[in-house]
């Protein structure tokens, strides 16, 4: 059963991804990053370590917030995708809603 926060955070993922707001895939996430466009970085907690360390120190360089708590397979859900190691918001309203809820 997922924990109803955790919910709340799949379908606001969805709903961004709808939106066009939130970009996934290795390459896409990166240029994104480089390009300033990124309000917030989501990496699966079940990514390999080097990747979650690429991500946390490029969202440290690049002054951007990081959540890692969903897994690749929920993060691929909540985008209607298969698994997803990292995901970029790029909107500034989703990013604040998703940081509410990912401090809850």
């Amino acid at each position: 059963m997922i924990a109803m926060n955790e919910q709340k955070i799949i379908s606001l993922l969805g709903l961004a991804q709808r939106a066009k707001k939130v970009v996934s895939g290795e390459f896409a996430v990166e240029k994104a990053v480089r390009s300033r466009q990124v309000k917030l970085l989501l990496v699966a907690e079940d990514a390999s370590h080097g990747t979650k360390k690429k991500y946390r120190d490029m969202a440290t360089y690049y002054q951007v917030p990081l959540s890692v708590k969903l897994s690749k397979e929920k993060l691929g859900f909540a985008l209607g995708k298969s698994v997803r190691a990292a995901v970029a918001v790029t909107d500034d309203g989703f990013s604040k809603a998703l940081l509410e809820l990912l401090s809850d």
